[in-house]
């Protein structure tokens, strides 16, 4: 796939926490950047086989997609990769424990089509601003509560 980006940041607090808040699809609005609406269609829990449906907007673009969790391990891995949308992508979150806290990882693959294929630089740019920017978030939200 053309595009193959990753961003990690240091949580100030414990893994548990932060996967289990980061791997809920009705959060996703609150910590990722341009995610608008997020919701399980399928029945819980949330694990492999699972289905989340999500409202973006990238690039001024509005996208629709669902994706599907294919490789799951509680409170440290959720593999996902699209099932519906514009183009083909692969979504990783993954939490290792980190010296004082979680190292919280986010891997995006994914190949444009349609339009978005002529935009394929600007695509992963803007990708890897966008998932630096969540995990910003992700932080921001995680440690305030353990303060």
């Amino acid at each position: 796939m053309p595009i193959d980006v990753k961003a990690e940041v240091l949580i100030n607090a414990p893994r548990e926490k932060v996967a289990d808040y980061a791997t809920e699809p009705e959060n996703d609005p609150v910590w990722v950047s341009g995610i608008s609406q997020a919701r399980l269609l399928t029945q819980r829990p949330v694990g492999q086989g699972a289905q989340v449906e999500r409202v973006a907007s990238f690039m001024s673009k509005r996208i629709e997609y669902v994706l599907e969790i294919v490789e799951w391990t509680p409170q440290s891995l959720m593999a996902m990769r699209s099932v519906k949308g514009p183009f083909p992508m692969e979504v990783t979150y993954s939490f290792d424990d980190g010296p004082g806290g979680t190292l919280a990882k986010i891997n995006v693959k994914g190949g444009p089509g349609g339009i978005f294929k002529l935009a394929s630089p600007l695509m992963a740019m803007g990708v890897k601003k966008n998932i630096t920017k969540d995990l910003k978030n992700l932080k921001r939200l995680m440690e305030a509560e353990v303060t």
